[in-house]
């Protein structure tokens, strides 16, 4: 399976697989990120657990990504295993290292890889730390070779460190980040090559300054996470250390900050020497560890800490702010991939348009465990948007200052649909001109389980709502009604004419009154 992938010049690269070596935790996460983007992967990885890592992690992603976004998901990509690094990557347009953290397996691994990948593949380490210049030292065509670091989990934190060595050319670097940029990431690339990059040096400073806490019985293991995590931790999901410095200066700025702090860094604050980790040290921090975790299984405090990070980075979303605008982004490729594969099909336009499908989320039910009215609006909203990106009103016509508001709107809720359930919505265009569209929409129970891969049929059973809707096309700068573009406003024209021989659906017209 191909994906072209956009550089930010324009230009577009092509990789037709990806190949994995070593699939720990990082490197299963690699492995459920680049599938659920609906990306092929071979993998190479010894251990005989590696597939069971590999099941576990998808099954996470893809429970994950479908609380994170309401977009359509992309085919899922096939998960192959190969016996050695040479069949891994073989064919790849991209090869992705994660072993063990050890400079000589490390190397011996990437050297193996760029002898067999093809030319054009990138090669990136997931090291967290060790220098891209050593690693590339044995490899064939060491320009091609770079750390992509990632974070756990891989399929849901969208950073990832790109740094290069001194053999490695800029377009490798640029290629690297097209391609973590296609999967919904937020590549930062940096100039210079240091001991653990960015992130890693920052966080380790954070974590010796916690073991002195804990060694000297200042706080316990779970004081210092909820120190973190009811306080600058939220804030560091909004801003940086720098940033969120300048607003604690007030009107004047970072320039007042420095001078009002400065004095407080020839305190004795803290410890950029860690401690000696002793068995002692270990053991209390261990018990600890336990305490706080309170039972909870592994599995189970993944599956919380996934549901935290989508709520975070929807909350981000909203504003379209730092992860969240990474996640509008992918967001918004997953829609205009979806649509393009709609616009491809087939479809017969004297029937009803079948474009949209949802599965009820159960933080959409209320205490009845039934869909809440408000939910109801969101799916019959994306089935509008779907039809409108059919015609060609996608984002690219959006950002030229034109679009389709929606003037009136008259919801029928026909059945209960319960959480976790599934739904598909055929849509009617019942009247368009130049300026305005009519539409209708059923929702029916999907009984063929929910979002469909491009190009599936729904299975519909019986009929829970219909919604109708008026819009009307906008001038967005002007703030007033406007003609559409003229290859829109036929594309809606020519499906309301073969829509017509159906006549008025049961419903459409209706108004609420007491008898």
């Amino acid at each position: 399976m191909g994906f072209g992938i956009e550089r930010e010049g324009g230009d577009t690269v092509e990789v037709r697989r990806v190949a994995l070596v070593g699939t720990g935790v990082i490197g299963a996460g690699w492995a459920a990120r680049f599938a659920v983007n609906g990306i092929d992967v071979r993998i190479h990885d010894p251990d005989p657990r590696a597939p069971e890592r590999v099941a576990g992690a998808l099954e996470d992603a893809k429970r994950a990504c479908a609380r994170l976004t309401l977009a359509p998901p992309a085919p899922p990509g096939r998960i192959e295993f190969a016996a050695d690094v040479d069949e891994a990557v073989a064919g790849a347009g991209f090869v992705q290292e994660s072993a063990p953290e050890r400079e000589e397996v490390k190397r011996a691994l990437l050297a193996a890889a760029s002898r067999a990948a093809p030319p054009e593949a990138v090669i990136a380490s997931s090291t967290s730390g060790l220098l891209p210049s050593r690693l590339q030292a044995d490899c064939t065509a060491p320009e091609r070779v770079l750390v992509g670091h990632p974070f756990n989990p891989v399929y849901l934190l969208p950073l990832v460190e790109v740094v290069g060595g001194d053999a490695t050319s800029s377009e490798a670097r640029d290629r690297a980040a097209a391609v973590y940029r296609a999967v919904g990431m937020h590549p930062l690339v940096l100039e210079a090559e240091t001991d653990a990059f960015i992130a890693d040096r920052l966080m380790e400073a954070l974590w010796r300054e916690a073991l002195h806490l804990v060694r000297d019985g200042v706080a316990t293991a779970e004081q210092i996470d909820e120190a973190i995590a009811f306080g600058p931790g939220l804030r560091w999901s909004v801003m940086g250390t720098f940033l969120l410095y300048r607003l604690a200066g007030g009107e004047a700025g970072m320039q007042h900050f420095l001078e009002q702090f400065a004095p407080t860094l020839a305190l004795p604050w803290s410890h950029l020497q860690g401690p000696e980790l002793t068995e002692d040290l270990a053991a209390r921090i261990t018990t600890q560890s336990d305490a706080q975790a309170a039972g909870r299984t592994i599995r189970e405090l993944v599956r919380l800490r996934d549901d935290c990070l989508v709520s975070v980075m929807q909350g981000l979303r909203v504003h379209d702010h730092g992860a969240g605008a990474t996640l509008r982004a992918w967001e918004a490729k997953l829609f205009s991939r979806a649509h393009r594969a709609a616009r491809s099909k087939n479809h017969d336009l004297a029937r009803p348009l079948a474009l949209h499908a949802a599965r009820v989320d159960p933080e959409w039910v209320d205490f009845n465990n039934h869909m809440t009215e408000s939910r109801y609006l969101q799916v019959f909203g994306d089935a509008t948007d779907a039809l409108l990106r059919f015609a060609g009103a996608d984002d690219g016509y959006m950002a030229t200052g034109r679009s389709f508001y929606t003037v009136e709107t008259h919801i029928r809720h026909l059945r209960e649909v319960a959480g976790g359930e599934s739904v598909t919505v055929t849509t009617q265009v019942l009247g368009s001109d130049e300026k305005r569209v009519q539409l209708f929409h059923r929702m029916f129970h999907d009984t063929g389980g929910g979002p469909r891969e491009e190009g599936a049929e729904p299975r519909r059973g019986a009929e829970l709502a219909t919604a109708e809707h008026m819009l009307l096309h906008v001038d967005t700068a002007a703030g007033r009604a406007a003609p559409a573009a003229p290859e829109i406003a036929a594309r809606l024209a020519a499906i309301a004419a073969a829509q017509a021989p159906l006549g008025t659906p049961d419903g459409a017209g209706r108004r609420i009154a007491m008898p």
